[in-house]
């Protein structure tokens, strides 16, 4: 698999950590509008749920592929993958942290 192609695909599931981010983001921003002020047992395990659903699904996007390719014996491809989709998410990153800055 060539580089370019590499990057793209690591493009496409850094915007899909990015986007699953941004949704879990806005439903904790808005969570006493919709479920409305909860202070018991069930919110403390609704965050806990939310939260490893959130390790699972990113780390599918970001560690998946390059797990498959590696078994795949696709070593330096596999590496280079991740590297890629790292350095994307590093890109948002700083995006994110500029807007913040901006917006200030």
């Amino acid at each position: 698999m060539k580089n370019s192609e590499l990057a793209k695909q690591s493009l496409a599931y850094s915007l899909g950590v990015v986007i699953y981010i941004f949704l879990v983001a806005w439903l904790m921003s808005n969570g006493d509008k919709l479920f409305g002020k909860v202070d018991n047992v069930l919110s403390g395990v609704a965050v806990l749920l939310v939260f490893v659903l959130s390790a699972a699904v990113t780390g599918s996007l970001v560690f998946g592929k390059p797990i498959l390719m590696y078994l795949d014996g696709k070593r330096k491809e596999a590496v280079k993958m991740l590297g890629y989709t790292l350095g994307w998410l590093f890109f948002w990153l700083v995006i994110f942290f500029s807007l913040m800055i901006a917006i200030r």
